[in-house]
């Protein structure tokens, strides 16, 4: 059993390995594939027409992101540290959505389902795993967060005053009926 399981961790774990990267670009194609699958299906046209499509393709994609999860957990020494590990979390929620809908059936509920099936976009959030550049990308942005303080708060002053001035220039006629709606206005624009 341990052989077999520490295979599975090379499998999963071993970038290095042929199997290893095979598995990566595998998890990579299917992750974008069905955040791409969750986009479609939010369109309405497109939900009437494929329905039945999208159904059968996010319920292949939670089986194998299901059984990709279930497997990081075998072949992990400490099981409980992935599970409430970022990614273990992140992966957690990609899969969640799809086995709620099958407990919460009823017409009351689907408002609920479809926020839950939001969180689906949430394995996008696997892909940071694989970019060995977000590392350098945090470190800049951490060095940087001063400036980047500083520009933001530049913008909202920028984006309150344009808003304030919208609302006292073309008023409620217009369409800007208070200066949070005038300022929604400004972000949008901007």
């Amino acid at each position: 059993m341990s052989e077999f399981r520490d295979r599975v961790k090379i499998i999963i774990f071993g970038t290095d390995t042929t199997a290893g990267k095979l598995f990566d670009v595998v998890l990579i194609i299917t992750i974008i594939l069905s955040i791409i699958v969750v986009l479609l299906d939010s369109v309405t046209e497109y939900h009437q027409k494929n329905e039945d499509i999208f159904y059968i393709a996010e319920w292949i994609f939670t089986i194998m992101f299901t059984a990709e999860y279930l497997l990081r957990i075998f072949c992990i020494r400490r099981p409980v540290s992935y599970i409430f590990s970022f990614f273990g979390i992140i992966d957690f929620l990609a899969i969640i959505p799809t086995y709620l809908s099958l407990f919460l059936p009823g017409a009351e509920v689907f408002t609920v389902i479809r926020v839950l099936r939001v969180l689906r976009v949430f394995r996008v959030l696997k892909l940071v795993q694989y970019m060995g550049e977000a590392n350098l990308l945090v470190k800049a942005l951490a060095a940087s967060r001063r400036k980047i303080f500083v520009f933001l708060f530049a913008l909202m002053n920028i984006v309150i005053i344009l808003g304030s001035v919208m609302y006292l220039v073309e008023g409620e006629s217009s369409g800007f009926t208070s200066i949070p709606r005038s300022i929604y206005w400004a972000i949008v624009t901007l």
